[in-house]
């Protein structure tokens, strides 16, 4: 085994250790050893395999522990004893280098099972002739062959120590940001390109998708809960050419767990926590698959149940923990397979989100406190339907996507005025969209791959407002947005030579655009009824989206690339001070230059290091309007300058550490005249001192983000392992948005975790403690844009919670 030198780390010995590290990788896994295990479980198996060789086995799909198997006895290594157990199983070894193994899936055997797995596996194994596959490039691109900066991150590692959905994903890339509202009702940000705080007309500037099915179009991220998920995926962007309208910062597809067909299991999480200064909370989820006829058709479906006890004290109307929410949802796939290389899934998701009440704090208290006339809250409820057919043959495959979705959000905020007395500002957004998309695409081997594809996208979203005395609420004018979006793109690769790949592709896209007024403000002219007319009349926009990379493999495992593409977001209508007016459409373009070097989870060392330029026109962006309610408009031209990095380093058997940090520089260059309005009304905030808006830096984005993180795992008996994870991440400064009320500054903070897990793979028991510190920090400096405080709003990060856990499958 590799031995790294414990001397004081000099340029030359940093060298040495990394080479020793690399040269050392192979030797642990063809170490031999004399084996006995046991009949039974999977499971007891490899809890006692890695007992007798302090390997570190884990699996994509927890149903699999519970195979037979037969005993195995011999002199032989941790992997070729694996790949016995594993022989003619429906699970496959990937070596993940050093002694770790992960079990995946295994591609179904023709004679056995007619249908393939309709998602590549995201991790393979080199040595097999296979490789790390980014399913999120449409085309099952490589790794090592992907032009562009990419995170992916393992569905286990994700709930490990219980589930927060976006919040996992958050935790663990550096590049990636959010709004704090509450869940179902937060926006999302990749590499700086941020528009707003509120969820209002604006598409998003971030793709979501479950699979291949979109997630939204301009409603704010669901916030699905990850139970039983493969993996995900996070490309920065643009990625117009493949992702079309709304992917300007970039797309993040989460993979789930498909339905494993002829087979029975399931599996179920818990825990309790328990917050200081608030309440406890109470999680539980759980996972079935079911065989429904034979080995030709499966059902795989989910549930869960989240309680997330409140921490806030509202003073003036004496309560305590204010902000409880509650998540409950599930979701189901039926797998056919129809013979012939078709596969057919029929899926559903539903979810609910309640919050009691709204998470912000007042700074001029101070604490976890506020004072508030009314209470706050929100509902969020989410529903998709949706039906997947694949066909692959030899190296070609096909893939259907269609869905429905309904999106309904419902926000409250105290609205009261001193001179005016309580009164209650209530939103409604309510979206309904239907989605579909066919492709045809053939993997980059052999010197060249390609896609082909087509989408069609009918997308309507209703804003409804209304402020006024709680039970008394009078209208105000909102608003309709309907769109018809046509797609076709392509794209392709060729290798011209060895180790070099040329990739060029394009999009068209024709949206007719179209909506109304809701409750207008009355037209007092003929004039102005006609300008309204024409303000709110159908129009169409027609838009080609090029793209293009070049990558080079300069030695093995060194990837350098460079790329150039574009996205753009369509236009759509606003209210301000009651009246409906357009905003223009918005785009981005993007020159970035990156290396990679490695493969995490797999190499002793893994590297990436990304350089970016992106020159953003028309930026659609929120202000708040001379009625002091939330608007939208183009705030004029700006750029963004982003450097990010990541590295990862395995010093020890069954350690591994990385750190990843993001820098952003962004600016407003060239302001409309909404923009110099906006900051010239800008007050002197009484709580800062400074004025407030006065500044152009482009909304949300924070300048420098970084993450350290650790994970270490440790078998202690024939049966158990020891598990412990740990992260560490600084959000730094940024605005909350543009003019007055959304000028003031947020972020500054450290946020921290640890979670602790001892258990067999398939029992465990764990220990998590989140916010270490009991840090108060301000993930988002808005609560209500009604309030007269002047700046001491702040939405703290949840003070230190405890939760004990225990996870099961069979």
């Amino acid at each position: 085994m590799g031995i790294v030198s414990q001397e004081p780390v000099t340029r030359l010995s940093a060298l040495a250790s990394i080479s020793l590290l690399v040269a050392a990788a192979p030797l642990y896994a063809a170490e031999t050893a004399a084996l006995d295990l046991p009949a039974g479980r999977l499971s007891d198996a490899v809890a006692t395999l890695a007992a007798q060789t302090g390997a570190s086995v884990s699996a994509a799909d927890g149903m699999i522990w519970s195979m037979r198997v037969a005993p195995l006895r011999g002199r032989m290594s941790a992997e070729e004893a694996l790949r016995r157990l594993l022989r003619g199983s429906r699970g496959r070894l990937v070596s993940l280098g050093g002694n770790s193994f992960r079990i995946v899936p295994a591609a179904p055997v023709l004679a056995r099972r007619a249908a393939p797995q309709v998602q590549p596996q995201p991790i393979e194994s080199e040595d097999e002739g296979q490789a790390i596959i980014v399913t999120a490039s449409k085309r099952d691109t490589r790794l090592r062959d992907f032009a562009g900066s990419v995170s992916l991150l393992d569905g286990t590692d994700l709930s490990f120590g219980g589930e927060q959905g976006m919040e996992s994903i958050l935790a663990r890339v550096a590049s990636l940001s959010s709004t704090h509202l509450g869940a179902g009702r937060n926006k999302l940000f990749i590499r700086g390109i941020a528009d707003s705080s509120f969820t209002g007309p604006t598409q998003a500037t971030v793709g979501q998708y479950l699979g291949d099915m979109r997630l939204t179009y301009n409603a704010p991220d669901p916030d699905l809960r990850l139970y039983d998920i493969q993996s995900v995926e996070i490309l920065e962007g643009p990625q117009g050419t493949l992702y079309g309208a709304g992917s300007l910062g970039g797309v993040i597809r989460i993979v789930r767990n498909a339905p494993a067909l002829g087979e029975t299991g399931g599996a179920l999480s818990a825990g309790l926590s328990a917050t200081q200064h608030g309440d406890p909370s109470g999680d539980i989820g759980g996972m079935i698959n079911l065989p429904v006829l034979g080995d030709r058709v499966a059902v795989r479906a989910v549930g869960y149940g989240i309680t997330e006890g409140g921490y806030i004290d509202d003073v003036w109307r004496r309560k305590q923990d204010v902000n409880r929410t509650r998540i409950a949802g599930g979701r189901a796939t039926l797998r056919v397979d129809a013979g012939d290389g078709w596969t057919v899934d029929l899926g559903g998701v539903y979810q609910d989100n309640h919050g009691r009440d709204s998470q912000y704090a007042d700074a001029a208290i101070g604490g976890l406190n506020r004072a508030s006339r009314l209470p706050g809250g929100f509902d969020a409820d989410y529903a998709l339907g949706e039906v997947v057919v694949t066909k692959r043959w030899d190296d070609i495959s096909f893939l259907s996507s269609t869905g429905l979705i309904r999106q309904h959000l419902d926000e409250r905020y105290d609205a009261t005025m001193a001179a005016i007395g309580e009164r209650q500002f209530r939103q409604r957004n309510t979206t309904h969209m239907f989605a579909t998309e066919n492709r045809l695409w053939r993997p980059t081997r052999d010197g060249y791959g390609w896609v082909l594809g087509g989408s069609y996208t009918r997308n309507r979203t209703d804003l409804e407002r209304s402020l006024g005395p709680v039970g008394m609420p009078v209208a105000v004018t909102g608003v309709s947005n309907r769109i018809r979006e046509l797609t076709l793109y392509g794209e392709a690769s060729v290798e011209p030579v060895r180790g070099l790949t040329l990739t060029g592709g394009a999009r068209y896209t024709r949206s007719k655009l179209g909506g109304g007024a809701d409750d207008p403000l009355p037209a007092f002219s003929a004039a102005i009824e006609a300008a309204r007319a024409a303000i709110i009349a159908s129009r169409t926009e027609k838009r080609l989206l090029p793209s293009a990379s070049v990558s080079a493999a300069l030695v093995p495992g060194l990837l350098v690339f460079a790329r150039y593409q574009q996205g753009f977001r369509p236009g759509g209508l606003a209210i301000e001070s009651g009246f409906v007016r357009r905003f223009r459409n918005d785009k981005v373009s993007t020159l970035e230059t990156g290396l990679r070097y490695g493969a995490r989870g797999r190499d002793p060392v893994d590297l990436s290091l990304s350089l970016s330029y992106t020159s953003w026109d028309n930026i659609q962006a929120d202000f708040i309007d001379g009625g002091g309610l939330p608007s939208t408009d183009n705030i004029g031209d700006g750029r963004i300058y982003s450097l990010s990095g990541a590295v990862g380093w395995r010093p020890l058997r069954g350690l591994t550490l990385d750190l990843a940090a993001t820098y952003n520089d962004s600016r407003v260059t060239d302001p409309s005249s909404a923009l110099l309005l906006a900051l010239a009304a800008a007050p002197v905030n009484s709580f800062t001192g400074a004025r407030t808006g006065g500044q152009s830096r482009i909304p949300n984005v924070a300048r420098f983000t970084t993450r350290l993180g650790l994970d270490y795992r440790v078998p202690l008996s024939e049966a158990l392992e020891f598990r412990i994870n740990g992260w560490a991440r600084y959000i730094g400064k940024s605005r909350l948005g543009i003019g007055p009320i959304l000028g003031d500054l947020q972020g500054d903070y450290l946020d921290t975790a640890v979670t602790a897990r001892i258990g067999r793979p398939d029992l465990g028991v764990s220990l998590s403690v989140t916010n270490l510190t009991d840090a108060i920090g301000n993930r988002f400096a808005l609560g209500t844009p009604f309030a007269t405080t002047g700046g001491g709003q702040i939405t703290p990060l949840r003070p230190r919670t405890i939760r004990i856990g225990v996870d099961t499958s069979f």
